[in-house]
């Protein structure tokens, strides 16, 4: 294979009569091997936007009908927003000092926080039952 590049013509309507040609190179396979080398995928932190996410979904998970609630009760919204704030920022933390944290790849850091915010509701839940209890 030789590493030379293909030209591709392409004429571009200028105005009523006239044309101008456009000359676009292809890039060639080894560059395209070169540039993919060069990309690199993170899973590992999760944005902003994703733990908006996890954090909207506990404040449902908590406030509205669920098979939690069903054992757990519900918490009005404006608490569920703080628990589910603190669910998510205590496992991320969890997560990220871990020791999995030191030498992975994103996947399993990201299933250990996943398995810490599960515990960490479950947790809550069992807590606001025995507050719910005393009431």
């Amino acid at each position: 294979m030789t590493d030379q590049t293909e030209e591709q013509t392409t004429t571009v309507a200028a105005g009523e009569d006239s044309d101008i040609t456009v000359k676009q190179a292809k890039p060639t396979v080894d560059e395209t091997v070169k540039k993919l080398e060069k990309m690199s995928f993170s899973i590992w932190p999760p944005t902003q936007r994703t733990r908006d996410a996890v954090i909207k979904r506990l404040i449902e998970t908590l406030s509205d009908k669920s098979v939690l609630s069903d054992r757990y009760g519900t918490v009005p919204a404006d608490e569920a927003a703080d628990v589910a704030s603190r669910i998510e920022e205590d496992a991320f933390n969890a997560a990220s000092a871990s020791p999995v944290a030191a030498n992975d790849d994103g996947i399993e850091i990201l299933q250990c926080y996943s398995k810490e915010i599960r515990r960490r509701k479950l947790d809550r839940g069992s807590l606001i039952l025995e507050l719910l209890q005393t009431i």
